[in-house]
């Protein structure tokens, strides 16, 4: 069975309809492990040796989290600094290369409307662009960047909008793939 690992990064996750909708769809899918990172280390302080084995044991990767301020939540930099600085600058023949060809998708919600995420918007660049250095990351890891997928206007989004947004994430997941075997060896 695939094992999807889904790390769920939201300093309020309590208080977000639109995550909260993603991960009640996400858990329908067989072999899903949703971890609420959050929750978790609510200090800060990161397992490293309990993250580089989830990762390792998982088929995909599945990055969850609201855009704050153009980036991504503080915990998510501090589990990179923590978690892929080891297994890539400390052990990559034990830990690092073990990832090579696993498929990372990002899941991001946003609390403005997409037109924002446009030269011309009142953010000035698209989400897409924003996401460049996860996609830098994802590069440098080995791991397979899949198109993000993105919920805009979480925050006004009805209950209907929210359902469709999850059904959508659910499809996603499905037809995310599974670690490409000839990479990995």
């Amino acid at each position: 069975m695939t094992k999807t690992l889904i790390l769920l990064f939201h300093p309020d996750f309590a208080g977000s309809r639109a995550n909260r909708t993603l991960l009640d769809a996400a858990a329908r899918l067989s072999g899903v492990e949703i971890v609420d990172m959050q929750a978790l280390y609510p200090d800060g302080r990161i397992d490293a040796d309990a993250e580089v084995a989830r990762l390792v044991a998982a088929d995909r990767i599945v990055l969850q989290f609201p855009v704050q301020w153009y980036s991504t939540p503080p915990l998510l930099k501090t589990w990179q600094d923590a978690v892929l600085t080891r297994m890539f600058y400390i052990a990559y023949e034990a830990e690092g290369a073990k990832l090579a060809g696993k498929p990372l998708l990002v899941a991001a919600t946003a609390g403005n409307v997409e037109t924002a995420y446009t030269p011309e918007g009142a953010n000035r660049f698209s989400m897409r662009e924003l996401l460049r250095p996860l996609e830098a990351t994802a590069h440098r890891c080995a791991l397979a960047w899949a198109e993000p997928f993105l919920v805009y206007d979480a925050r006004r989004a009805d209950a209907e909008a929210l359902e469709a947004a999850g059904a959508y994430y659910l499809s996603r997941l499905n037809r995310l793939p599974a670690a490409d075997a000839r990479a990995a060896a």
